[in-house]
């Protein structure tokens, strides 16, 4: 069976991917210090638990990053004839879906604690002798866990911008909004140090709002990438516009009358299937169609394979 031309970045790619790897490595030394600083100071807290729970499932994007973006380099072989570009896609979706069960699972743990009315409380500890306020060290924790994540994600998504890298970007955005789940934690400890004992299920409620949000949003865009959609940009807005861009080019030749283009995503890259009109009388087919070939993949360094189909004409554009 035919397989796939093993797929290499361009050496300046390469360098982002460097950088790219660097930053998820620190941010899972970040993340585990993070979680373990509220775990510490966990309490009786409902805000604490929710932003403790979304700061343990933010360790998977980082890590879909790493093991997945090292599973899709494997060459193509018999078995996996594309290769293993997928990986990072599917790693992808098991996130998103964790982040929706979580979602789920939250928002039906606060309602059911408003409902029951449950009164929590914080009570003091000993720390250097002196005895505290246990919401002083929460504060402290859910500080750490909520400003240097936005850092983060800011130094990463130019990197997922560059590397054309879903899994990536979407983990550079949950860090920059990172700040709301801190921020409503902290809202739920003072509330519950001010006596508003139903502070802290509805600070729960507002952080899992968040996460059930993040989760849909991506597990559609993992279904999507899974189910070959038209490709497009990171933030899913918009379609991308190589295929029009190889239309074009290839309508211009000289010796091509029409064509017509479709392209799907595998992951990083790109596959592209045009089918052309040649014009009556054009010589030297086979040398012309390995030469476009050619020229097309300079257009942009994602698409990896193009293959084009000489027909007697091309059907209507969808």
């Amino acid at each position: 069976m035919k397989t796939a031309e093993p797929f290499d970045l361009p050496p300046e790619k390469m360098k982002a991917l460097g950088r790219a790897r660097r930053w998820e490595w620190i941010s899972l030394g970040y993340l585990v210090s993070a979680i373990a600083g509220i775990y510490v100071t966990l309490g009786n807290s409902q805000a604490m638990k929710a932003a403790w729970l979304e700061d343990l499932l933010s360790l998977i994007p980082p890590l879909a990053f790493l093991i997945g973006g090292r599973v899709c380099r494997r060459k193509p072989n018999g078995e996996f004839p594309y290769g293993y570009h997928r990986a990072t896609t599917i790693a992808y979706l098991v996130g998103s879906l964790a982040l929706l069960l979580m979602g789920l699972y939250l928002f039906t743990d606060s309602v059911m604690k408003l409902i029951q009315a449950e009164h929590p409380t914080i009570g003091s500890v000993k720390l250097f002798g002196e005895v505290v306020w246990q919401g002083w060290p929460m504060l402290l924790a859910l500080l750490w866990s909520g400003v240097p994540v936005v850092l983060l994600g800011r130094l990463k998504l130019p990197l997922a911008e560059q590397l054309h890298d879903k899994v990536l970007y979407a983990d550079a955005m949950m860090n920059k909004a990172d700040w709301l789940t801190a921020g409503a934690a902290i809202l739920g400890v003072l509330g519950i140090g001010l006596g508003f004992w139903w502070a802290d299920a509805v600070a729960a409620g507002i952080i899992s709002v968040d996460i059930f949000h993040d989760g849909q949003k991506h597990l559609r865009a993992a279904l999507g990438d899974l189910m070959d959609r038209a490709p497009r940009t990171l933030d899913y807005k918009h379609r991308v516009e190589l295929p029009e861009r190889i239309r074009h080019t290839v309508e211009s030749l000289d010796w091509v009358e029409s064509a017509q283009v479709r392209v799907r995503e595998d992951g990083h890259v790109f596959y592209a299937d045009v089918e052309l009109v040649p014009r009556p009388g054009t010589e030297n087919l086979v040398q012309r169609l390995t030469h476009a070939t050619r020229d097309l993949k300079r257009l942009d360094w994602r698409l990896h394979e193009v293959l084009l189909v000489p027909v007697e004409r091309v059907p209507r554009p969808v």
